[in-house]
């Protein structure tokens, strides 16, 4: 995906994707991940997302990364933050108390540059990238956040009826891309209420967790 795509769809508000309240997939599974108190979630291509104030109230701490720099400045006044912005290179860094966002291409990511996380929440990554990403996106995650735990949220529905993104992934693919690294779960999978744009979807949220050999 370009990045022309994303900066256009922040400029002109074209968010559908970013929701209104907590994801409730996350509200109700977060706890599979075993995530200590004050335990460091990683949210990969965040936006916005007020799942960011949700774990910031439970008391953890959030790195998150994130292309477009406009979400990342409504996300910190949406917060009430005044944010110390750090350039890295390629990427910019804002931070406040108990939360690290790195704007920019997620790939120029380093593990060094993020440190260390407990768990990785993605709701919005996986599924916003065509197909030739997905592989280098897990493997990159993986090695970012040395094999953390992952809720990873999924959504499935006949590709030919419907553009991405969100574009589907359904178990098969969840498995190649993940499976040598994660023992997976499927913790719910639940009807998307209307379809997405009249095309019958389901959504699904995986728990990745630690092989036992890793």
């Amino acid at each position: 995906m370009e990045h022309g795509f994303w900066h256009d769809r922040w400029q002109s508000g074209r968010i559908g994707f970013h929701e209104r309240e907590p994801n409730p997939l996350l509200v109700t599974h977060f706890p599979a991940l075993g995530v200590p108190e004050s335990g460091r979630v990683f949210v990969p291509l965040c936006g916005k997302t007020l799942d960011i104030g949700w774990l910031l109230a439970q008391g953890h701490r959030v790195a998150g990364a994130e292309l477009s720099e406009l979400a990342i400045r409504q996300l910190f006044e949406e917060l009430g933050v005044d944010p110390e912005v750090t350039d890295l290179g390629d990427l910019k860094r804002y931070s406040a108390d108990s939360i690290d966002i790195f704007v920019g291409d997620i790939f120029d990511l380093t593990a060094g540059m993020l440190g260390p996380v407990d768990a990785v929440f993605d709701r919005a990554a996986l599924v916003a990238l065509p197909e030739d990403m997905r592989t280098r996106y897990a493997s990159h995650i993986a090695r970012l956040t040395g094999n953390a735990p992952q809720l990873l949220i999924c959504f499935d529905y006949e590709q030919s009826r419907m553009d991405g993104p969100p574009f589907a992934i359904g178990r098969e693919q969840v498995a190649r891309l993940y499976g040598e690294r994660y023992d997976i779960t499927a913790l719910a999978r639940e009807d998307v209420a209307g379809g997405m744009k009249g095309v019958a979807a389901t959504e699904t949220v995986w728990l990745l967790g630690r092989t036992r050999s890793k």
